[in-house]
C-alpha cells in the first residue's frame, strides 16, 4: 500500500516539475531503476508493487518521441544512450534473475514494444540482437508460466521483423559450431558441450565493429557468415538425443527452439501464435537459415512426431463417411466443441486434431523456402508415411484397411503444397517411370497392395480405394497418369500398325478408317434404332466449320462416327433413359467441357504432345501390358453386369476421368473405337463391346426385360418409390450404368475433338 502510495506522489512531482531535455529525463529514469537495487532490502516484492514498470514506459515512451522529432533514420541521444550503456544486456540480466518477481514479465514487455515502436533498425546493433538472442533462449523453457503471453508476443515481433529484412536472420544463427571445429574439436557435438557455450555466433569478429552498423557493412559480414555456417554444417554430425530429454538438441537456431516448446503450450492460443512464428521463419530466402532450420532444429521432428501421435490416437475403426464428411479443417481454427454438435461421432475431436495438423504441416512446407520445404516434405514421407501410415495400409483386417484407406483419401485431398504431394504421390506410386511387366507389378508393394484394393472382395473398400485414386487423378502433378497409365502407352505397342494402300484412300467418303468395321452391319448392332444416332450431316453442322489449317479429315477418326458408335453400344432394347426426361445424351456435354477445361489447365505445363508418336518411331514389337491400374478396371468394367451398383459407378467414374486427359495416347487408347488393335490387346472400347454381347445373350433370358429396367432407373431416379424387389436387381442397374457411361465417353469424345479442332 505504502510503495503505491510513493508512486502515486513521484507521478505528481513528475507533472509538476520542468520539463527536462529529453535525454535527461531518460538517464533519470533509468537511474531511477538502478538505484531501487541499490537500494532496496526486499527483493520478494513482486515488481507491479515498484516504479519500474512506470520508469520502462516513460524510457519507451522518451524513445518514440525522440524518433519522431528526428529526420528518419537519425539515431539521438536517448537511444546512443541504450545502446553504449548495454541498457538491453542489463534489463536482459534482471530478467532472467525475475528480480523483483515479474521482472522478466516487464523485460519481455519492454523488449517487444521497443522491437514495434521503433522505426529504425535496431536489430544490427550488436547492443540489441546479442540480447535480443540471449532473451529468445529464456522463452518456452516452462510451459504454462505466467509470462507464456509475453514471451510469444516477444518472439512474434522478432519473427516479423525478420520477415521485414529477411539478411537479418544471420544475426540469430548461433556459429560456435564454427570454433569448436577451428579447435579441433570432434564433430559430434553433445548437449552438454553445448549448453557450455554462451557466447554468439554475432559476437566473434563484431566486438571491433561500431555500434551502429551501416548497411553495407551489416550485409558483407552476413554474407560471411551465412559461408562460415554453411561450411560447418557440412561437415557436422549433430548426436540425436531422447525427445523427452530437451526439445533442441543443439543451439544453432534459439528463435525456432522457443518457438518449437511454444507449440507444446496448452494454451491453444500460445501454440497458434507459435506457428505462425514458424510459419514466417520457414519462408525466410536466406539459404544458410533454411539449411540450419531443417538440420540443426527439431522442427522436422515436432511435424512429423505430432502427425504420428495424432493418427495413432484414432479409434482403429471410424466410419469413412465421417471421415469424408467432417468439416474442412484449417489449423488455426481448430476449435470444437463436442457438446454443440449435433452430428458428433466417436472420434470426431481427435480425427479434427489429426487434420488439423496435416493442414499445418502443408500450409507450412506451401511457405517455406525451397531447400527447406523438400527437406520438411521428405521428413512427412520417411516418419510418416511409411513409418506410420504404410504398416496400416498393407494390413489384413478389412476393418482397418477400410480406416486407413478413407484417411489416406482424406489427405489426398486435402493436401496443397505441391512438394508434399510429390512425396505423397511417390509415397503411394513409387518413382518407376519405365514400362510395367506382369511378373514385376508388385515392385513397389503399397501401389500394388492399393490397385488390388480396387477390386477387393470388400465392396467398402474396392469402392473406397478407387475414390481415393479418383481424386488422386485430379491432383497437379505429372508423374501420377504417366505412372499409373502413360508409361505403358509410350510405345504404342497396343496397335498393329498397317501401312495406309491407295484403295484405303476413300476414307473420306465413306467416313471410316482402314481396316476399322462398321458397327452398324455387325450382327450385335443390327436392332439399333435411327432415333439413337445422330446423322452425319447433324454432327458436322455442331463441329467447328473446316478452314484451310484445319480441315475437318485431319488423321482423327471422324467425331460423328466415334460418338455414334459410343451411343450405339448399347442395344436398344437394353435402353432406358429415352423413357425418362432429361436423361440425353446432351446432358453430359456441359460436365464434359467444364472437366476437361480444367485438366487441360493442370496439363498444360507438362508440354505433352498434340499428336500421337509416328508409329515408324514406335517399338511395336514389345510386348504390352496395358499396367497394373488399367488391367484391374479393365477387369472391373468387364463385370460390370455383376457388381452391385456403387461399385459400377465408382469403376466408370475413373475411367472417365482418365478419358479427359489431354495426352493423344490416352485419347487414342480409351476414346478411339476404330484403332487397330494388335492381337491379344484390349482397349475400353472391346472390353464394353465383350460387355455388350454377354447382355444380349443374358437379355433373352429375362421376362418383361425393359419394363423392369425402366421402372428400375426411376427409382434410381427418385421417380418411383421403392417397392417389391425386382429380379436380377443387379443386372440391371449394371445395364443403366452401362448407358451412362457410354453417354459420357460420347460426350467426352465430341468436347475433346471439338477443342482440337478450334483455331
Amino acid at each position: 500500500m505504502f510503495s503505491k502510495f510513493t508512486s502515486i506522489l513521484q507521478h505528481a512531482v513528475e507533472a509538476l516539475a520542468p520539463s527536462l531535455p529529453l535525454q535527461e529525463d531518460f538517464v533519470y529514469h533509468w537511474k531511477a531503476i538502478t538505484h531501487y537495487y541499490i537500494e532496496t532490502s526486499d527483493d520478494k516484492a513482486p515488481v507491479t508493487d515498484t516504479n519500474i514498470p512506470s520508469h520502462l514506459d516513460q524510457m519507451l515512451d522518451i524513445l518514440v518521441q525522440e524518433e519522431n522529432e528526428r529526420e528518419s533514420g537519425e539515431t539521438g541521444p536517448c537511444m546512443e544512450y541504450l545502446l553504449h550503456h548495454k541498457i538491453l544486456e542489463t534489463l536482459y540480466t534482471l530478467g532472467k534473475a525475475d528480480c523483483p518477481p515479474g521482472m522478466k514479465q516487464q523485460v519481455l514487455v519492454f523488449y517487444t514494444k521497443l522491437l514495434g515502436r521503433i522505426r529504425q533498425p535496431l536489430l544490427p546493433h550488436i547492443n540489441v540482437h546479442r540480447p535480443v538472442q540471449k532473451l529468445i533462449r529464456l522463452c518456452g523453457e516452462v510451459l504454462a508460466t505466467p509470462t507464456e503471453n509475453e514471451e510469444i508476443q516477444f518472439l512474434c515481433i522478432v519473427c516479423a521483423k525478420l520477415k521485414q529484412d529477411p539478411y537479418l536472420v544471420n544475426f540469430f544463427l548461433e556459429n560456435k559450431l564454427k570454433s569448436l571445429a577451428s579447435k579441433g574439436a570432434p564433430n559430434v557435438i553433445s548437449e552438454d558441450t553445448l549448453k557450455g557455450q554462451d557466447s554468439l555466433s554475432t559476437d566473434t569478429g563484431q566486438s571491433c565493429q561500431p555500434e551502429e552498423l551501416s548497411g553495407a557493412a551489416g550485409m558483407e559480414q552476413t554474407e560471411l557468415a551465412d559461408d562460415d555456417l554453411s561450411s560447418s554444417l557440412d561437415n557436422l554430425t549433430v548426436t540425436s538425443l531422447p525427445e523427452a530429454a530437451v526439445v533442441r538438441p543443439n543451439q544453432d537456431y534459439n528463435l525456432v527452439n522457443s518457438l518449437l516448446n511454444l507449440t507444446r503450450s496448452p494454451d491453444g492460443r500460445i501454440a497458434v501464435k507459435a506457428c505462425e512464428g514458424l510459419m514466417l521463419l520457414v519462408s525466410l530466402p536466406e539459404p544458410a537459415a533454411a539449411k540450419c532450420l531443417t538440420q540443426s532444429t527439431c522442427l522436422c521432428e515436432l511435424l512429423t512426431d505430432r502427425l504420428a501421435s495424432l493418427y495413432k490416437a484414432l479409434p482403429q475403426s471410424v466410419d469413412p463417411l465421417d471421415i469424408e464428411t467432417v468439416e474442412a479443417v484449417n489449423w488455426g481454427l481448430d476449435s470444437y466443441s463436442h457438446k454443440e454438435d449435433a452430428s458428433a461421432f466417436p472420434g470426431k475431436r481427435a480425427l479434427i486434431s489429426f487434420l488439423s495438423w496435416f493442414d499445418y504441416c502443408d500450409q507450412l512446407i506451401k511457405e517455406a523456402q525451397k531447400t527447406a520445404a523438400v527437406a520438411l516434405a521428405k521428413a512427412v514421407h520417411e516418419r510418416f508415411f511409411i513409418g506410420v501410415m504404410e504398416p496400416q495400409l498393407m494390413q489384413t483386417s478389412e476393418l482397418g484397411i477400410l480406416t486407413s484407406t478413407a484417411l489416406l483419401h482424406r489427405v489426398v485431398r486435402q493436401v496443397t503444397s505441391d512438394v508434399l504431394l510429390q512425396e505423397m504421390v511417390f509415397f503411394i506410386l513409387g518413382e518407376q517411370r519405365e514400362p510395367e511387366t506382369l511378373a514385376e507389378i508388385s515392385r513397389h508393394p503399397l501401389r500394388h497392395r492399393l490397385i488390388e484394393h480396387c477390386d477387393h472382395i470388400s465392396d467398402e473398400i474396392s469402392i473406397m480405394t478407387l475414390r481415393m485414386f479418383e481424386h488422386l487423378l485430379q491432383k497437379p502433378n505429372e508423374h501420377i497418369l504417366y505412372n499409373l497409365v502413360l508409361r505403358n502407352l509410350e510405345e504404342r505397342n497396343y496397335t498393329e500398325y498397317k501401312p495406309v494402300c491407295p484403295e484405303d484412300k476413300d476414307v473420306v467418303e465413306n467416313g471410316l478408317i482402314a481396316g476399322a468395321v462398321d458397327l452398324e452391319e455387325d450382327p450385335l448392332f443390327t436392332d439399333i434404332s435411327p432415333d439413337n444416332t445422330l446423322s452425319n450431316q447433324e454432327w458436322l453442322g455442331s463441329s467447328p466449320p473446316a478452314t484451310p489449317d484445319h480441315p475437318k479429315n485431319d488423321g482423327k477418326t471422324e467425331v460423328h462416327k466415334i460418338v455414334n458408335t459410343f451411343l450405339c453400344l448399347v442395344p436398344d432394347e437394353a435402353k432406358s433413359s429415352y423413357h425418362v426426361e432429361g436423361t440425353g445424351y446432351d446432358t453430359y456435354l456441359r460436365d464434359a467441357h467444364r472437366q476437361f477445361r480444367d485438366y487441360c489447365a493442370i496439363c498444360l505445363r507438362w508440354e505433352w504432345p498434340g499428336s500421337p508418336k509416328a508409329l515408324e518411331k514406335c517399338n511395336l514389337e514389345a510386348a504390352f501390358f496395358e499396367g497394373h491400374f488399367l488391367k484391374v478396371l479393365f477387369d472391373r468394367m468387364g463385370r460390370i453386369l455383376d457388381q452391385p451398383y456403387d461399385v459400377n459407378l465408382q469403376v466408370t467414374s475413373v475411367l472417365s476421368r482418365l478419358s479427359l486427359f489431354p495426352h493423344p495416347h490416352v485419347h487414342e487408347y480409351l476414346l478411339d473405337p476404330y484403332v487397330n488393335l494388335a492381337s491379344g490387346c484390349r482397349s475400353l472400347f472391346s472390353v464394353i463391346v465383350r460387355v455388350v454381347g454377354d447382355l444380349m445373350v443374358r437379355i433373352q433370358r429375362i421376362q418383361d426385360f425393359t419394363p423392369k429396367l425402366l421402372l428400375v432407373r426411376k427409382r434410381l431416379l427418385g421417380l418411383e418409390p421403392e417397392g417389391p424387389i425386382i429380379d436380377h436387381i443387379t443386372l440391371l442397374e449394371g445395364v443403366i450404368v452401362l448407358e451412362e457411361f457410354c453417354k459420357e465417353l460420347a460426350a467426352i469424345a465430341f468436347v475433346k475433338y471439338h477443342a482440337s479442332s478450334t483455331p
